[in-house]
């Protein structure tokens, strides 16, 4: 009884914070049909920026589906790889661990831009501004992972080349961050809660913030993306669980010290007060006001110029990505 009250305050609390058009959503689904399958499987990340993803799950159970899965599985291109394999239905990440997959043909579909501004770059001591890194040391999980992707972005929009300036360190035992608290590389960029330890604990300093320096933060970092062929054939189900993302989104901004306590509650993170200070930090309420498709060529232009990827990002944004579904929303949505 006690799980069901509380179920029932949740979704009472957002529709009273504006989050839930409660009306509206029920003539939406009326409109929309039947859903083509109740259950949808999220990808649970080591990474609390995803919040949105981890705070939907009552929503979704009010869009219709009876199960609601979080399959663990790495950050970067492991969460594409199970999203393409059919493992994970959908999931947030970052838009170059998308447009690599995609470049390669890899069947995913971005749906929508989700929020701005999780990636900080910290540097030691001598390092700040991106153009320091030239013939430093950088840590990242893997080459080819979000960091490094986006570090790579970052390098060659101020000129750098990011395979011959820059000494990348991928330790398969030691995280990036540790390396940098030890003083063994030069700069790193984390995602939350890595940032807001190393703030909390006085090591290093900030270079870039991408929720606040452009032109970084005037694009998403995170975006939904779902295995192509469940967007294709499940169009109600592929629109209903972008809408529950997207009210968690607006319920992150309303409400984010129920958010933070509910991610912390279901095990997606430990220490609550960085779970907040995230939720007050990550510029959540973007979705509206950013263009998706501006991203997507963004980073796919600079992913370009860097020789990661040969498809133009004319193509990448034709055969791997649909704006219907978002751009219903937006008018569903207003506020």
């Amino acid at each position: 009884m006690q799980k069901v009250q509380s179920r029932r305050r949740f979704l009472a609390n957002m529709a009273a914070a504006g989050v839930a058009g409660v009306v509206g959503t029920r003539n939406s689904r009326a409109e929309e049909g039947g859903l083509e399958t109740t259950t949808v499987r999220l990808a649970k990340l080591p990474a609390i920026c995803m919040a949105p993803q981890y705070a939907a799950k009552e929503l979704l159970h009010a869009e219709g589906f009876t199960e609601v899965r979080y399959v663990a599985v790495e950050l970067g291109d492991a969460t594409t790889k199970s999203i393409a394999a059919g493992e994970v239905d959908f999931s947030l990440n970052y838009a170059g661990n998308l447009i690599v997959p995609m470049d390669l043909g890899i069947p995913i579909t971005v749906v929508s831009g989700v929020h701005t501004g999780c990636f900080e770059l910290f540097g030691s001591e001598g390092i700040h501004r991106i153009t320091d890194l030239k013939g430093r040391t950088v840590g990242v999980p893997s080459i080819g992972s979000g960091p490094h992707l986006f570090l790579a972005s970052m390098a060659t929009y101020v000129g750098l080349d990011p395979v011959r300036d820059i000494n990348w360190v991928a330790s398969p035992s030691i995280k990036p961050k540790e390396l940098f608290v030890e003083g063994k590389i030069d700069a790193f960029l984390g995602l939350p809660p890595d940032p807001q330890e190393l703030r909390d604990r006085k090591i290093g300093h900030v270079i870039v913030n991408s929720a606040v320096d452009r032109p970084w933060s005037q694009y998403f970092c995170c975006m939904l993306a779902g295995n192509a062929e469940f967007v294709r054939n499940n169009p109600v189900a592929t629109k209903r669980v972008l809408r529950a993302i997207l009210k968690a989104a607006d319920l992150c901004v309303a409400e984010p010290q129920r958010v933070a306590q509910q991610i912390v509650d279901n095990g997606f993170t430990a220490n609550y007060d960085y779970a907040l200070q995230t939720m007050k930090e990550v510029p959540y309420g973007k979705w509206r006001e950013y263009e998706p498709e501006d991203t997507v060529r963004f980073y796919a232009l600079r992913l370009h110029e860097a020789g990661m990827i040969k498809t133009s990002p004319h193509q990448i944004i034709a055969n791997g990505t649909d704006w219907r579904f978002l751009n219903e929303l937006k008018r569903e949505l207003k506020t």
